[in-house]
């Protein structure tokens, strides 16, 4: 997110994108909001889940930043509460008018690399005893589909097209991002890794999501290569990961939980 700029498909990504919503109004619950407060939203994509808590916050005001474009068009086109903005931006480098008294991520930070910077550059646009909030992906998140892609782009069929391929999320453990808050300035409350079991209505859906957030992957490959490698992989993983008697997929996921405060 800090190094390469991604190409998101806003809509797509709309479409395939349920579980991180669900996950996300989890999340918010537990911030406990009282209605009159300030808060960030880091990474809010398409704005679905920014606009669902400015809608809770009648007196208070949301700002959601986002590096893609075509993400914060479509939240634009959606969205437009009178105590909610949208800000192109990344997350390695907020630079705002603003002091907020809660920052919130979620399904966003596992895209950045450089997480001190981001912390850093947060302290300076919050409120005292600020709280933040964060969810992203996690160590251990997505390992079965890790592993099928990892076969699969140093298979003799896809290795050309890899070899200058670098893996795009950072999945922190506990331990690290606990120094990370020290080092940055903050108390930590609670950094916590947690199992979340991924369901895709049915194989297509389980398609839908690798297309819209695994695409650094099919970014490599030419136009006519992206569908013949997304079916591999959705094959490779349902042989060894079936869907269940219902159809659905599972997809092992593991996210890592951050509550903090700057005191």
């Amino acid at each position: 997110m800090n190094s390469v700029k991604h190409k998101w498909d806003a809509k797509d990504y709309a479409e395939n994108s349920s579980a991180q919503e669900l996950w996300a109004q989890e999340l918010i619950d537990k911030l406990a909001l009282q209605g009159d407060e300030h808060l960030l939203d880091i990474g809010c994509g398409d704005g679905k889940i920014t606009n669902s808590i400015a809608e809770k916050l009648s007196n208070g005001l949301v700002v959601g930043i986002d590096r893609s474009e075509s993400m914060l068009g479509l939240a634009r086109e959606q969205f437009a509460l009178p105590n909610l903005s949208f800000h192109t931006m990344d997350a390695a480098k907020i630079d705002l008018n603003e002091k907020f008294d809660v920052a919130f991520s979620n399904a966003a930070l596992h895209w950045v690399n450089d997480h001190k910077a981001v912390l850093e550059g947060l302290k300076k646009h919050l409120n005292r005893n600020a709280k933040i909030l964060f969810q992203m992906g996690g160590h251990g998140n997505a390992s079965y589909i890790i592993e099928v892609m990892t076969q699969l782009i140093t298979s003799k069929k896809w290795k050309k097209y890899y070899d200058d391929f670098m893996f795009p999320y950072r999945f922190c453990k506990t331990q690290d991002y606990e120094e990370l808050l020290m080092q940055a300035g903050y108390e930590a409350e609670r950094v916590e890794l947690i199992p979340k079991d991924m369901i895709h209505e049915n194989v297509e859906g389980l398609k839908g999501w690798l297309r819209t957030t695994w695409f650094p992957y099919t970014d490599q490959l030419p136009e006519t290569e992206k569908e013949d490698f997304l079916n591999f992989v959705v094959k490779k993983y349902t042989n060894i990961h079936p869907p269940d008697s219902e159809g659905r997929t599972h997809v092992n996921m593991v996210r890592l939980e951050v509550e903090a405060r700057l005191p």
